[in-house]
């Protein structure tokens, strides 16, 4: 399992970092490691553009087919079978496959470990060279010496947990990671079904209901994985949270091209309203 995740996992991405790397420092430009994690981030959401896509079309339109599968469920009370061979009829006929959103997901998950392990090479002195020389495609690319660490001034081996001896601005870091996870965790979420004077008292009380459910999904996902991404980006190196940010951005900007700025629409309206 561990020459499989080394091969198709651990080696591209350490291939691919050292060439932007060294690209990059042919160029003589500052923080060479830093703008290599980035720009690897780039290039690994432009591979998985397409997926990361149809997972939030994918989204999207479940969301917008929640008023049905309420009716549907209404229908078929009692008889799980039948609402389960309606629903998926339903999903089928609006093109929606369920299991869109899993993918992208379980191949960011093994990514986001190898560039872990990636990263943590760079901190390991001579050894940490070995092992990505070892990893190389070519002899002509393996590194005589370590890259250096800072980028704009900040060394991106330290993590933020050690802000009392390294400073108070590393706390910026998980600060930005929570705040971007909140912003792209707000923009999926689901926008209220707006009620109407013409709406009978079963429909209205089917959109309270929904409304309900989406304020606890909303709890849970807005308030809980900003947290967490926050505390992890506390707790690691700050270059692997470089990484993370970056991701987050760029899903910020695939999002809203796909859906708008969906839940963050009434504080984007608050924020015009003030000007």
């Amino acid at each position: 399992m561990i020459e499989i995740f080394n091969t198709l996992f651990l080696a591209p991405i350490i291939n691919l970092l050292v060439i932007i790397l060294q690209g990059i420092e042919a160029f003589k430009l500052p923080g060479a490691l830093g703008w290599a994690i980035i720009l690897l981030t780039l290039v690994i959401r432009l591979l998985i553009w397409p997926l990361m896509s149809s997972q939030m079309k994918s989204l999207k339109k479940m969301s917008e087919l929640k008023p049905l599968l309420d009716k549907l469920k209404e229908k078929h009370k009692g008889d799980k079978q039948a609402f389960a061979a309606s629903q998926m009829a339903l999903y089928k006929e609006h093109g929606v496959n369920p299991a869109a959103g899993c993918l992208p997901t379980l191949i960011q998950l093994p990514i986001l470990i190898a560039l872990y392990q990636s990263i943590f090479a760079f901190f390991e002195g001579q050894n940490g060279l070995d092992k990505i020389n070892n990893l190389l495609y070519s002899s002509s690319w393996k590194l005589n010496t370590p890259p250096d660490l800072n980028f704009l001034g900040v060394n991106i081996a330290l993590k933020p947990s050690d802000f009392t001896h390294e400073g108070a601005f590393l706390l910026l870091v998980p600060i930005l990671a929570g705040v971007s996870q909140f912003i792209q965790s707000k923009m999926m979420s689901p926008t209220p079904v707006k009620p109407y004077p013409s709406d009978s008292p079963k429909e209205k009380k089917e959109k309270a209901a929904q409304e309900d459910t989406m304020a606890m999904v909303q709890s849970q996902m807005m308030y809980l994985m900003p947290l967490m991404v926050g505390y992890f980006a506390f707790q690691f190196p700050v270059a692997l949270s470089l990484y993370w940010i970056t991701l987050t951005i760029l899903g910020i900007i695939q999002q809203y091209y796909i859906s708008g700025w969906g839940g963050m629409s009434k504080y984007i309206n608050y924020a015009r309203e003030l000007k």
